[in-house]
């Protein structure tokens, strides 16, 4: 991973695109305060976290997470993509 790479792991988590600060707030009561922590876990892995702590994360939540860990718009994701994201719930 690059320097650049690391400066963007080491960033809060509303600095992604999609996430605004009720969703860092909510993030934050449950550890994850960077883009490093969000990507460690992953939307899906951040998602069941979330709701282990007693929040009740929406769907648009989820692809919000992941979306925003690719740059994109998370009106961009496909059925496909949200299908995916879904599935990965149950894992």
């Amino acid at each position: 991973m690059g320097s650049g790479a690391a400066l963007v792991d080491r960033a809060g988590v509303h600095r992604l695109r999609n996430l605004g600060p009720r969703s860092a707030a909510m993030l934050a009561d449950a550890g994850i305060e960077t883009v490093g922590d969000l990507r460690a876990l992953g939307a899906a892995g951040a998602f069941r976290r979330l709701r282990f702590m007693g929040a009740k994360p929406s769907r648009n939540l989820l692809w919000a997470m992941a979306a925003g860990l690719q740059g994109r718009d998370w009106r961009t994701l496909d059925e496909a993509e949200k299908a995916a994201l879904g599935a990965a719930l149950l894992d």
